[in-house]
């Protein structure tokens, strides 16, 4: 079971003349394991590297494109917050996920030099400044008296006011873990709420002071909304149906009322009535072809555009418009049965005398 812990944070990340905003992350050697993440050029960050905080990176598609263009970004140093980090590997792309967040607008760093560098908080200058508080903070002889005197030197003011102490406070805002198989997320679920309740020391009748969150939950909490939404649609899409319907029986009897004496013309030469009614069906039924193509069209067109502006990864359905092609016949079926058989039982004389 790959598993990760994270120290994530927002931060400003400079190159050159270039700025973005993006998501930090500070993660373990298991991050792009937890992940299921591959690197596309360099590499990624090392045990060493991690223990000792290098200011070393791994960026995103996105951060890529907004700092770096076409150069290459390997070896190049960005400053990110306050802190030069140089880049040392280019995740490959990802794509937005589930809620529609971009999951190439990233940067990666050793959890210690995100949490103790890039986010990390001092002592306050005032009680650093304060020998006797300072000598508190940092002594075993307070700890334990039987030890005498202090290990180290008392550091002056001027020192502590110049080299102010890290607060490493070893906080994480989130695991990152992953199942081998589909079946086995309860099981690791489960292990993973023992293991932390044990940790965090959590009494039997006391409420777990973190969550766990299945991702599988979250599918099928979308998947419900993304079918009620489907609904939703479905339903506007028959009205609107119904009302594109309407309009072209009111055309088609408007064509029939426009060309009564064509139809009592073609009547009078030996066109009979299920010659005429099958003319008109198929006027219809073009003309909802014409409409559905139209669509399909519009709607291929709009997909696109959400892939080239927001990287939405976006794909063809055939049967979608074989489902669009097919409703198209329909509606011009149904409704220029009615245009069509009005046609077809008009009266020959009647018609040729029509003005």
């Amino acid at each position: 079971m790959p598993s990760d812990s994270t120290a994530s944070r927002s931060a400003t990340a400079v190159y050159g003349n270039a700025n973005h905003t993006t998501g930090v992350v500070g993660a373990v050697r298991g991050y792009l394991d937890a992940r299921a993440w591959t690197l596309v050029s360099g590499r990624y960050f090392t045990p060493g590297e991690l223990r000792a905080g290098k200011p070393v990176c791994v960026i995103g598609q996105t951060v890529l494109s907004e700092l770096f263009g076409d150069e290459d970004p390997l070896g190049t140093s960005i400053r990110v917050g306050k802190v030069s980090c140089q880049v040392i590997g280019v995740l490959a792309p990802k794509g937005a996920n589930m809620m529609g967040t971009d999951q190439d607008d990233i940067l990666l760093a050793p959890w210690t030099s995100i949490k103790y560098r890039v986010a990390g908080r001092s002592v306050p200058t005032v009680i650093a400044a304060d020998p006797s508080t300072a000598a508190k903070m940092n002594t075993l002889s307070q700890r334990y008296p039987s030890l005498g005197p202090l290990l180290y030197p008392t550091p002056s003011p001027a020192q502590l006011v110049n080299n102010p102490r890290v607060d490493r406070i070893p906080s994480l805002s989130l695991i990152w873990a992953r199942a081998r198989t589909a079946a086995d997320v309860a099981a690791v679920k489960a292990q993973i709420e023992s293991t932390l309740r044990r940790q965090h020391r959590i009494a039997a009748e006391e409420t777990d002071d973190f969550v766990v969150r299945d991702l599988t939950e979250q599918s099928k909490m979308l998947g419900s909304t993304a079918g009620l939404m489907a609904g939703l649609l479905l339903s506007v899409a028959l009205i609107s149906l119904a009302v594109g319907g309407v309009g072209i029986m009111n055309i088609m009897l408007v064509s029939v009322t426009e060309r009564t004496r064509e139809i009592g013309l073609r009547m009078a030469v030996g066109a009979r009535p299920r010659d005429i009614l099958k003319q008109f069906l198929v006027e219809a039924v073009v003309l909802c072809l014409f409409g559905g193509t139209i669509g399909i069209l519009v709607g291929r067109g709009g997909a696109e555009l959400v892939r080239l502006l927001l990287n939405w990864p976006t794909k063809i359905s055939v049967w979608a418009i074989v489902a669009s092609v097919s409703v198209s016949v329909i509606v011009g079926v149904l409704f220029g049965f009615y245009p069509a058989w009005k046609a077809s039982r008009l009266d020959p004389i009647g018609a040729l005398r029509y003005e």
